[in-house]
């Protein structure tokens, strides 16, 4: 099926507050309605990386309206995974600091899970990428929380932004899941929802 296709028989719901992710459908092609789906994000402590993400998209996609037969919702979790715990999005700037301090000068996993559902029909996916960060100054750090406040993004980062240019050495895996939402699989599984 082609995006026309899917653009003409569903309609796509985000249920995401990301600019990011509604530019990434916006850029893919996808007609869609925003939605808002407040939760608290809580999840069972022995979780560990893509389980936590898998259960917090699911979990918001229970918590969806389906106001027609052909409603598709989409929900996205991302985390970052560093030293064997989840580390999400930032209170302030000191904890901020604290978050990219202790990934300077190494390497992190960034995981993100979409969860896609219909009233006949759920799919859960997910993407791990690593990232490698080199050494950052204080100076640095400060300047990036201080310019660009990441407060909305798990692990205090956007690698969109400034610390991506000056900061990141590679990245093994998707880069749109480190923005995000990792496009590449939600385009196939979009253009397949019929099959």
């Amino acid at each position: 099926m082609k995006l026309k296709e899917i653009n003409q028989k569903y309609t796509v719901k985000l249920a995401s507050q990301s600019p990011r992710r509604q530019q990434f459908l916006r850029d893919l092609g996808v007609d869609f309605q925003l939605v808002k789906i407040d939760i608290e994000e809580n999840y069972p402590s022995h979780l560990q990386k893509e389980e936590i993400t898998d259960f917090l998209c699911q979990l918001k996609a229970e918590h969806a309206d389906f106001t027609n037969e052909n409603d598709v919702i989409i929900t996205c979790d991302t985390i970052v995974w560093h030293d064997g715990k989840a580390l999400g999005k930032p209170k302030n700037a000191d904890e901020a600091f604290e978050i990219i301090s202790s990934m300077s000068g190494k390497t992190h996993s960034v995981v993100s899970s979409v969860c896609m559902k219909s009233k006949e029909k759920i799919v859960v996916f997910h993407e791990s990428t690593e990232v490698s960060f080199s050494q950052l100054t204080d100076e640095d750090i400060r300047y990036y929380i201080e310019t660009y406040r990441p407060f909305d993004k798990a692990g205090a980062y956007g690698i969109q932004e400034w610390i991506g240019l000056i900061g990141i050495e590679k990245i093994n895996g998707s880069y749109t899941n480190v923005v995000g939402m990792p496009m590449e699989k939600l385009y196939k599984h979009l253009i397949n929802w019929d099959k």
